[in-house]
């Protein structure tokens, strides 16, 4: 979401006299039917997500430290694949068909579920290919986001699609729920509803999505050491730390909801609704948190995201009990996603050379991944050796550190846009510390930390 106005000067959120009902019209056919081919998707992959914790951890017996390796994995198996993904598509210029390996990669793993059975190793493996197959579409999807809409409706676009994507997250685990009730709780069923599901995603993908074609890149405009040229631009280097640090304070959707199960003593047929609390409250809030941060800014709206985690971390052993915690909790946990999911690619658009998107959005994108790895690793085993209140609170503290640190690596002043970089589309290094007259005035937007 978001992905519109960071990095521009007095760049208005529409042109002057553009109705609303026209505003709108610009996200385009496109971005629909990139939204839909993740609501299908997110119906597949929300029917594993909500039961695979209780899976493991109920059914298979795993210790926290267990399930947060393989939670981990779950996660940080997309990194190498992001790079893949991203690096391959601006090079052959062909985003959709590196986006459809990925959803069909993903596909495959929810039948090869089914065959993995009760082996904690074959499960892992069957993880990291699903997670790579998200890893390899993720950059090339944002990429065709970004390239079927103007800059100034960018915001909305990716607000409508990560809209869509709840949808489908919202949905899955009711159809998981629903199937479980029909199959004698069977989880295999599960997978293989999952899989036929995720096969039409890929079938719409190649049906209704346009690929943006551009002409062949030239020599040494996408290649690995064009690639280090864009690592070593200050905007995105900070964007890269700010993803790591965001991801190392974010532990998995999966051990929010054992420990509200843990909490609440909830039976194995409610477990999969809390996630479908999560993804309604996204649902109901995305699209209009979009637009709210195309019109005061990003980065106020992602921080006050993160405070909403933290306190959702402190929430889970707090004062609270009964259906008040399990409302608040879950309403808190879809408002920090809305605010958050997808804001990082948005910083990154407006600083990313076109012939390098896809690529420089896989950069960030790979930095957070590997972060969470880390972090479910970290907060198995602090789970598991002093305890899930005292490991819930740490995360806390853990979030409202890395906002902090963000809110100073994302000041609008370091985000330069391209057009005002060299001539080969990198941004050069500003000063560390730009020199100031003693009459020289902040703009509004640097005192504020917010755009116009």
């Amino acid at each position: 979401m978001y992905l519109s106005t960071i990095g521009r000067k007095a760049l208005p959120t529409d042109p002057p006299g553009t109705p609303l009902r026209g505003r709108w019209s610009m996200v385009g056919g496109n971005v629909f039917a990139l939204g839909s081919v993740s609501l299908i998707t997110d119906v597949s992959a929300e029917m594993v997500t909500a039961v695979l914790p209780l899976y493991l951890v109920l059914g298979l017996h795993l210790s926290p430290a267990a399930y947060g390796v393989l939670d981990g994995l779950n996660t940080g198996a997309t990194a190498l694949l992001r790079l893949v993904g991203g690096y391959v598509s601006d090079r052959v210029s062909r985003r959709k068909a590196v986006a459809g390996a990925g959803y069909g990669l993903s596909a495959l793993a929810k039948i090869a579920l089914v065959a993995a059975g009760s082996s904690t190793g074959s499960i892992g493996l069957v993880l990291a290919a699903d997670r790579a197959g998200k890893g390899l579409r993720t950059a090339p999807r944002d990429a065709l986001i970004t390239l079927s809409v103007p800059a100034h409706a960018l915001g909305r676009a990716f607000g409508v699609h990560r809209a869509m994507d709840a949808v489908g997250a919202f949905v899955g685990p009711l159809v998981a729920l629903a199937v479980l009730a029909a199959a004698g709780q069977s989880f295999d069923a599960v997978f293989v509803t999952s899989f036929c599901v995720a096969t039409l995603g890929v079938l719409v993908l190649f049906l209704f999505v346009r690929d943006r074609r551009q002409t062949p890149a030239p020599s040494g405009s996408v290649s690995p050491r064009a690639v280090g040229r864009l690592l070593r631009t200050r905007a995105v280097r900070r964007l890269v730390y700010a993803a790591c640090l965001l991801g190392l304070a974010t532990i998995g959707d999966g051990f929010v909801y054992l420990l509200l199960q843990r909490r609440q003593s909830l039976s194995i047929g409610w477990f999969p609704l809390l996630a479908v609390g999560t993804s309604l409250s996204y649902l109901l809030l995305a699209a209009p948190l979009g637009a709210l941060a195309d019109r005061i800014g990003r980065l106020p709206v992602m921080l006050g995201g993160y405070g909403v985690l933290a306190l959702v971390y402190l929430l889970l052993h707090g004062p609270l009990g009964g259906p008040a915690l399990l409302v608040t909790v879950l309403a808190l946990h879809g408002l920090f996603y809305a605010a958050t999911d997808g804001v990082l690619m948005a910083f990154a658009g407006p600083v990313l050379p076109e012939r390098l998107r896809t690529t420089g959005i896989a950069l960030i994108q790979s930095g957070q991944a590997l972060a969470y790895f880390g972090s479910s690793v970290l907060f198995g085993l602090a789970w598991q050796l002093w305890g899930d209140a005292a490991a819930s609170r740490g995360a806390a503290v853990g979030v409202v550190l890395a906002g902090t640190a963000t809110a100073v690596l994302l000041a609008p002043r370091w985000l330069a846009p391209p057009e005002q970089g060299t001539a080969n589309g990198l941004v050069e290094d500003p000063p560390e510390h730009p020199p100031r007259g003693p009459c020289t005035a902040r703009t509004p937007d640097e005192r504020t930390g917010t755009l116009s």
